[in-house]
Order: C-alpha cells, then structure tokens, then sequence
C-alpha cells in the first residue's frame, strides 16, 4: 500500500462501469509505457455476457487441480481485485523482464482507499458500459457467487 507522497505517483483510475477487457488491454499499454496506475472500485468493473455462463466458466476454472496433489495448486483468486490484477496480467507480456516489471506498478483497490480519496479519477470513455447492447454482470457478484466473502 503506497504512503500519501508515493500516492501522487499514481494514475488514479475508477473501474466503476468499466468493461474488464477493454480496461485492462488499456492498462496494460500504459503499465508498459513505465506508468505507475492504482485502479479503485474494481468490484464494481463490468464483464460482458450472460451471467448464468460467466459464473459457470469461473467455476469450472476453480475446479482445475494438478492429479498428483491437489493441495499443491494451481490457485485461483476469488477476491474481485485480485482477478482484475490477473486478467492485466494476462495481457503484459509476463515471462520477460519488461512485462514483470510493468506488473509492479499496477496495484488494485476494492472500493477507494483513504490515500486516493482526493485524487480526480482518470476517464475511460471508450471502456464504458454504454457501449454495450447485451447482458452483463458486475465482477463482485461474479466473485460472491464463486464465493468471495465480502469485508
């Protein structure tokens, strides 16, 4: 968690409304570029699709255990501000240095802590969920549903 000086270092962006690809292919892009960005309210971020498909397609990714000991892994995040980190994640090019690096400076909020409570939120205009004409769901319930308990 960064102090109140290293918080101004931060592009502050609020993922309220945001749809979760398009957020993230824009983050990864200017984590890459050497920005630092914090994104707040990640739970509130949008995912496109039926919800019905969507909780069933993460649930059927938390049953993926190794055969030889399951107690060993893989783990998979249930917390809605560790899954957005991770959906960043997979779009950084993530075995190479530059790509580890770009991933330090993301850091990933829910709800909006009390070190960028001041900051002006960065806007997102062509992440928003106007642009979408079908279903969608908010990835907290997506996470309460595959069984985040909430703070």
């Amino acid at each position: 968690m960064p102090t109140m000086k290293e918080a101004s270092n931060y592009a502050v962006i609020d993922a309220d409304g945001l749809i979760l690809g398009r957020l993230a292919s824009k983050v990864a892009k200017r984590l890459l570029c050497g920005e630092r960005i914090a994104i707040v309210n990640s739970e509130m971020t949008i995912i496109s699709g039926k919800r019905s498909s969507i909780v069933q397609d993460y649930k059927e990714k938390l049953r993926i255990r190794t055969l030889i000991n399951p107690a060993k892994g893989p783990f998979h995040a249930r917390r809605p501000d560790k899954i957005l980190r991770r959906a960043i994640r997979g779009m950084l090019p993530w075995d190479t240095t530059r790509g580890k690096e770009a991933f330090r400076r993301l850091i990933t909020f829910i709800g909006v802590p009390q070190e960028f409570k001041g900051k002006k939120p960065e806007p997102f205009p062509d992440a928003r969920v106007e642009r979408l004409r079908g279903r969608f769901v908010r990835l907290g319930d997506v996470a309460t549903e595959i069984g985040w308990r909430q703070l």
